[in-house]
């Protein structure tokens, strides 16, 4: 199953080591992630000030963390990551235009 997770481009561009780990991992205790239909809503409710950002395409069954797939904004379903992200789990980056 593929994944999404978003990032600035400048936390990105810093990224030069085997494992991810985004700063809600220390804060949340885990990496917010969206399904393929998710990504164009979060991206509008949490990026709308920003001029591009970075998805990320993870394969969830290449993933070394656990992901859970549990309620989050209004309830909807989305997965988290508890761990950091084994770079080849992720299959493709984009930078998308906001």
């Amino acid at each position: 199953m593929l994944i999404y997770h978003i990032v600035l481009p400048e936390i990105w561009a810093a990224f030069d080591t085997e494992l991810y780990k985004h700063a809600s991992l220390d804060a949340k205790g885990f990496i917010h992630c969206s399904f393929a239909d998710q990504l164009d809503a979060v991206i509008e409710r949490y990026y709308s000030g920003e001029s591009s950002v970075v998805v990320l395409e993870i394969a969830s069954d290449r993933l070394m963390s656990r992901m859970i797939k549990e309620p989050s904004t209004n309830n909807e379903i989305y997965p988290h990551i508890y761990g950091p992200i084994n770079r080849d789990a992720i299959v493709s980056v984009r930078t998308r235009q906001v």
